[in-house]
């Protein structure tokens, strides 16, 4: 894909117009419920319809866009790249090499604070296409209040056929959400232009004193007020997780061009709506809408939140993926639905699972004003712990003097923790269930990375160092038998002998005359070059015919082995292979309970469990399946 600094002049437009597809596509349909979220009567903290109240809110929605998603995110953290790619696992490997020399309880911990941040995003993917299709659907209620029993089971239609649809990826239909969106925000800007036109007195709201007011003097309204205002900055964290795909460049010029005007406009526009006439709290947005235009406009949102949450799912897709490849989940099968853009990829077992959790919730909560409160707890966290460990990256990296840290610093996360803060009060009216799905999720991965560590200690006991190993076979009286042909053997490291090679070498007494032992590394940067992929090692026999070589690949890729072995020389493998006609070897580990006290029970049966998800291993390597053979060994956890 061409990105925004690529050479192609001509394709600039483009790439705005395909990252307004992609990346806005949350944020840019929350003028749908953030206002009448704001006012809603059934809110256990209702903030009432009165004139400063509506200049407040809708001060504090603009000047809270401005700081969170303008200046924290696309000003400074999207400035934090690993070699082009944002989010917060990029932002841990960052972390992970920096401060790699400070201590390994302060690396540990901002490690953790960013699982806990990835943790809280899957919960933001299960909650997004709930209430960002809920939202949409529920303009039918505007149009006619008797198709109020039909919302329900349209939306969930919607949503089943949205993540049946995953496994085709967004390759084909891609090219049409840029357009789409583009529609989308022309026509809210132009609503929300409506509106203002009947009623100008609301464009006093852009001073930032109206906000200042409204939390000063009415405090015991506008606290309980953010915990609804944090949903127009929901998506924020996509513009950071997205950059990847098309540039810092693109993303910025999309939001300042088009998205951040177009919101505005509409949530000014809501504002003046609701000024004229109070009633019309139950539905600004549609309401905003003239009468003949409201069905096109439902129907546009529709396809709008679907825009929103195919970008949600596919970052939960990346999320899993690139947590696989740091050590944090069991390795996935992933597919890759696009051949020019890498990061469109594919992960069945999160599809399925974020589907039936989906549905789960909308029947749960059966309206977008009830998962309001669950969606803004996960959106508060995620920020709150980005801009945490962003901080500490400018501080240790880029050497930002403390003062400033302090201060600038210390006043953004004022502004996150007050947020987080608000929506802690309506843990019992569903901000527990963001919560929930974090914990668990974290406790999945925490455990997997431990349990994980536990299983190769043990590994690397029973299969013993690999030079003593090579040692062996190179002195065995009687020498050990060559036969034609090439063998490779898939091994976690360099250091240890691979079990299946042990396991052939002492049932079967032969070895092919060709060995290539091969590690697999995952880098902390998204992609590996093929010049710097491959490394060999003799093991100190230059023509034993048993070499070890070590592939890397950066987490955003997918391992492709036989690819990897092709950029060898016939010098680097001590002779000529033959790749097309050679075997692989695996190593299958059966986990069972043991009596060691490593971790508890509890966490035992977690990680076992977990490990049954595992995908094929010749399939996530891209090994041939007619020429791969599984060795199996049990190992106690």
């Amino acid at each position: 894909m061409q990105t925004a600094t690529g050479p192609a002049q001509t394709l600039r437009l483009a790439v705005v117009v395909a990252a307004l597809g992609v990346v806005f596509g949350d944020i840019g349909t929350s003028p749908i419920y953030t206002l009448q979220t704001v006012f809603n009567p059934h809110d256990p903290h209702p903030v009432p319809v009165a004139h400063h109240n509506v200049y407040g809110v809708v001060s504090l929605i603009f000047w809270s866009v401005m700081i969170i998603v303008t200046l924290t995110y696309v000003t400074l953290v999207m400035r934090a790249d690993n070699n082009g790619e944002g989010g917060i696992m990029a932002l841990i490997t960052l972390l992970r090499r920096w401060t790699g020399g400070r201590g390994r309880r302060t690396s540990a911990m901002l490690a953790a604070a960013g699982v806990f941040g990835a943790a809280l995003f899957f919960g933001d993917s299960m909650i997004t296409p709930a209430i960002s299709v809920l939202s949409a659907v529920e303009g039918m209620n505007v149009i006619d209040p008797d198709l109020r029993d039909f919302i329900v089971p349209i939306t969930a239609v919607i949503i089943v056929t949205l993540f049946s649809v995953q496994s085709r990826g967004t390759a084909t239909v891609g090219r049409f959400f840029g357009p789409v969106m583009v529609l989308w925000f022309t026509a809210i800007g132009a609503c929300g232009i409506r509106g203002i036109v009947d009623n100008p007195e609301i464009l006093k709201a852009l001073s930032p004193t109206y906000a200042l007011t409204f939390m000063v003097d009415h405090f015991h309204i506008a606290f309980f007020a953010l915990a609804a205002i944090v949903l127009a900055v929901t998506g924020a964290e996509a513009l950071y997780a997205d950059m990847g795909h098309f540039g810092r460049r693109a993303i910025t010029v999309g939001w300042l061009g088009l998205v951040l005007p177009a919101c505005t406009l509409n949530y000014f526009g809501q504002g003046a709506l609701v000024l004229a006439d109070e009633s019309t709290v139950s539905a600004p947005f549609f309401l905003l809408t003239p009468e003949w235009a409201r069905i096109p406009m439902v129907l546009l949102a529709t396809a709008a939140t679907v825009i929103a949450s195919q970008a949600v799912i596919t970052g939960a897709f990346s999320v899993a993926s690139q947590a696989a490849q740091l050590g944090y989940l069991p390795r996935l099968r992933i597919e890759h639905t696009s051949a020019s853009t890498i990061g469109q990829i594919y992960v069945p077992w999160i599809n399925a699972t974020l589907m039936i959790a989906v549905l789960i919730l909308v029947f749960a909560f059966r309206s977008s004003a009830a998962l309001a409160y669950a969606f803004g707890m996960a959106v508060t966290g995620t920020i709150t712990i980005t801009t945490t460990l962003f901080l500490y990256y400018a501080r240790t990296r880029w050497g930002w003097p403390l003062w400033g840290v302090l201060l600038g610093g210390g006043l953004l996360l004022v502004v996150d923790l007050m947020f987080f803060a608000a929506n802690l009060t309506k843990l019992v009216h569903g901000a527990w269930l963001p919560l929930t799905i974090a914990i668990l999720t974290f406790t999945v991965m925490t455990t997997w990375q431990k349990g994980r560590r536990i299983v190769t200690r043990a590994r690397e006991k029973a299969e013993g160092p690999l030079r003593e190993f090579v040692d062996e076979l190179v002195h065995r009286d009687p020498p050990l038998v060559r036969i034609p042909g090439t063998s490779v053997f898939l091994n976690r490291g360099r250091d240890t002998a691979p079990l299946a090679m042990r396991a052939i070498v002492d049932h079967t007494h032969v070895l092919a005359e060709h060995v290539i032992i091969v590690s697999v590394e995952t880098a902390n940067v998204p992609r590996v070059p093929d010049s710097e992929r491959m490394s060999h090692d003799d093991l100190g026999y230059a023509k034993d015919g048993i070499v070890h070589v070590e592939a890397r690949f950066g987490y955003m890729e997918r391992p492709n082995v036989p690819h990897a072995l092709a950029l060898l020389s016939a010098e680097d493998t001590e002779g000529p292979i033959d790749l097309e006609n050679a075997s692989y070897f695996l190593s299958k580990l059966d986990l069972c309970m043991g009596d060691a006290h490593t971790m508890p029970a509890w966490r035992k049966r977690l990680f076992i469990a977990t490990s049954h998800i595992t995908a094929d291993a010749a399939a996530h390597f891209g090994l041939p399946l007619s020429r791969t053979v599984i060795v199996g060994s049990r190992i106690e956890v």
